[in-house]
């Protein structure tokens, strides 16, 4: 009969080189990442702080100046407030539509119960639709001569406003062509209506609520994080708006500067014929992003007064 062969114990001294293997092989796996992190996140990002504080054209070696970019921003600058009014009335407009528009439609398809996927699919497809091609499409629709909105609107014999010329206008036709690109969203939230538990939904029923008590009682508290993740990102994103007004307008934002925002201004700053000041418009991404942060620690605040969670709280 053969021995029976014991296996070694394992020592505290196996048990460290273990961790340390494990610990060497999950370095190694990530290392990718944290190269392109250091190389093309974190470097670039102190960079453009340290050079916030120069006088910088690329031409020639940056010279310190200190807070000059910055007083500048505020006390001599005609554009800026311009641009940062713009950027805050189409963020004020754009958020609520964009989070309405899309829980709207999610609900839609949340009660399809046939060609569900199909409808997904048409919904979301404007959202991989490259920037630019999106923006020329809508200044096509939007044209005020010309344009498929404004004829049917004449055709209904209804007032066809100038949506690229009139400077009230300005903002709310970059609004309607962000609409567009709701898929994103809605996928989101579809899939935080499918998470909702129907045994609430039928309690609520036999308690006697109507549709509405029950969307608002039911729905909107077991999906309000969803939602303010959806308004946070929307948030962020109207603050970072570039490419619609650039494509649908100029770098000068359009009629009057109406369509001038904080990024348009700082590519203009950067890159626009005769300035190329790099230092100031590193100063410009650094004030929008003290904005961001300050308005989405905001977000976060208020978020403990309507967001639901299951835990059994809120905030």
């Amino acid at each position: 009969m053969a021995n029976a062969t014991l296996a070694r114990p394992v020592t505290p001294a196996t048990r460290r080189r273990w961790i340390s293997e494990e610990s060497l092989a999950g370095w190694i796996s990530i290392s990718p990442w944290i190269f392109g992190f250091i190389v093309f996140t974190a470097t670039p990002l102190f960079a453009s702080l340290y050079f916030s504080f120069t006088k910088y054209d690329i031409l020639t070696p940056p010279q310190w100046v200190g807070l000059d970019n910055y007083q500048k921003l505020f006390t001599d600058d005609r554009l800026f407030p311009i641009a940062l009014k713009n950027t805050f009335l189409y963020a004020l407009m754009l958020v609520p539509l964009d989070v309405a528009t899309a829980l709207g439609a999610a609900l839609l398809l949340n009660q399809a119960r046939r060609w569900q996927g199909f409808f997904r699919t048409v919904y979301y497809l404007p959202s991989i639709t490259p920037a630019v091609a999106n923006a020329y499409l809508w200044i096509w629709i939007l044209n005020p001569n010309n344009g498929l909105l404004n004829r049917f609107l004449r055709f209904l014999h209804l007032p066809a406003p100038q949506w690229t010329v009139d400077p009230f206008w300005t903002k709310p036709t970059i609004v309607v062509a962000q609409l567009w690109l709701l898929g994103g969203s809605m996928i989101i939230l579809l899939a935080a209506l499918k998470g909702v538990p129907v045994s609430l939904y039928e309690a609520a029923i036999l308690d006697g609520a109507g549709r509405w008590r029950r969307f608002k009682d039911v729905t909107l508290p077991m999906i309000s994080g969803v939602l303010f993740f959806v308004a946070t990102v929307s948030t962020i994103g109207a603050l970072n708006v570039f490419t619609q007004g650039y494509v649908m307008f100029d770098e000068n934002g359009g009629p009057k500067n109406s369509a001038l925002f904080v990024v348009m201004y700082l590519f203009k700053r950067a890159f626009g014929s005769g300035y190329l000041q790099m230092g100031y418009a590193a100063a410009i991404a650094w004030v929008l992003f003290v904005i961001i942060v300050a308005v989405t620690l905001f977000q976060f605040r208020m978020s403990k007064r309507w967001v639901y969670y299951e835990a059994g709280n809120e905030g």
